[in-house]
């Protein structure tokens, strides 16, 4: 057997190597495809029943407050010109809509709005809006084939600076957090 020299059978055994992760990587993003859960297939596919829509707002109402509220108070400083973190979850909004066919969207309640695509744009968040100023945490409905929440936001002392910058008081206010899930009927 003629000797090659140690840089060709380098080179051998990794383009072999490389071949054979590249047909194993491929074999498995098959199964993957096959095997993706269904918040990743297309809309029809996904439609929840109205009891999983439920839970799955609860959810998503709980870590989208507490993400916001932990980002603005650890992350975010007024005088460094860095993004508002409801602004930067807006992107996350925008993933959650694109992977998993659901829709979320901020709520003007009390105080100023500071995008005016979160003011009430229909019966429902009118609605909604009126039922979070009353003090209710939560608003529901089950219509035209989609589950829609509007959850109450605390807008803390800190985020009154400006969300309410004529505030007499430091008391907490109110915003809101739109769900939209659609759901099997």
């Amino acid at each position: 057997m003629q000797n090659r020299p140690p840089s060709f059978l380098f080179l051998s055994v990794s383009i072999g190597l490389g071949i054979l992760l590249a047909l194993l990587g491929n074999a498995a993003a098959k199964l993957r495809a096959e095997d993706k859960p269904a918040a990743t297939k297309p809309r029809d596919a996904i439609l929840r029943t109205p009891e999983q829509a439920v839970l799955e707002a609860t959810f998503l109402q709980d870590a989208m407050h507490a993400m916001l509220q932990i980002t603005h108070h650890r992350y975010y400083k007024e005088d460094e010109g860095l993004e508002l973190p409801a602004a930067t979850m807006a992107e996350v909004f925008k993933d959650l809509e694109e992977e998993h066919q659901l829709k979320l969207r901020w709520l003007v309640v009390e105080g100023q709005a500071m995008n005016s695509d979160h003011l009430a744009q229909d019966d429902f968040e009118r609605a909604a809006v009126q039922s979070l100023l009353a003090g209710k945490k939560v608003h529901e409905s089950l219509e035209n084939g989609y589950y829609r929440r509007a959850g109450a936001i605390t807008l803390s002392n800190v985020c009154l600076k400006c969300h309410v910058p004529d505030r007499r008081d430091t008391r907490n206010r109110t915003a809101g957090l739109v769900i939209s899930i659609p759901v099997r009927q």
